[in-house]
């Protein structure tokens, strides 16, 4: 089987892919969001985690 690397970059993540790309749990993600650490873009009904600002909390720098 073969994956397409052309793919660009993600430059944001669902809540669920937030979860799986970095360890965390919805509720610790949520309380993160609570507490200005991560920053989350409602788009219509969904909501996106941007890809620098998850990057910036798993780097510490949130």
């Amino acid at each position: 089987m073969q994956t397409d690397t052309n793919d660009p970059p993600k430059i944001a993540y669902s809540i669920k892919e937030a979860c799986k790309a970095s360890s965390l749990g919805r509720t610790t993600l949520y309380a993160h969001i609570a507490a200005n650490r991560l920053r989350a873009v409602r788009i219509g009904g969904r909501t996106v985690i941007p890809a620098d600002s998850l990057h910036a909390l798993i780097a510490g720098e949130a």
